[in-house]
């Protein structure tokens, strides 16, 4: 018995499965994109007649509002919880650069808390974030 072999070949490629596939992309690309969310405080930035970038990739951000409330890379925090993420950061990182950002109607006696705090535990890697005259 002879068999006859169709010499054409329809390729289908299963659409149906392509819109999970889209589907599935989406939602990881959205995780993976909240992951390096960084909250900020809103705040007005002061002013300075000259700006130097640093060139330090891991940052300890101390946020302080007007109103002396003070932020840790954008969770509300306390003097306290200052003292204990420097403490922890120096002894784990201690070349970790810590950005004080303090809106310009901030009283100075509230950085000055947090100066004191610094001092006290002779963290001596600090900067002070402000926004320059020319942007």
């Amino acid at each position: 018995m002879k068999l006859r072999r169709s010499s054409r070949r329809d390729f289908l490629i299963p659409l149906s499965s392509m819109s999970d596939a889209a589907f599935l992309l989406l939602i990881f690309i959205i995780l993976v994109s909240l992951i390096n969310y960084r909250r900020e405080v809103k705040i007005e930035y002061p002013e300075a007649r000259s700006a130097a970038r640093t060139g330090a990739v891991k940052n300890l951000e101390v946020w302080i509002d007007r109103d002396g409330l003070l932020y840790l890379d954008g969770a509300a925090g306390d003097l306290e919880g200052l003292r204990d993420a420097v403490d922890e950061l120096y002894r784990s990182a201690p070349d970790t650069r810590l950005h004080i950002i303090a809106d310009k109607n901030t009283p100075y006696r509230y950085l000055n808390e947090v100066i004191s705090v610094l001092q006290l535990l002779q963290y001596r890697v600090v900067s002070f974030v402000v926004r320059d005259r020319q942007s």
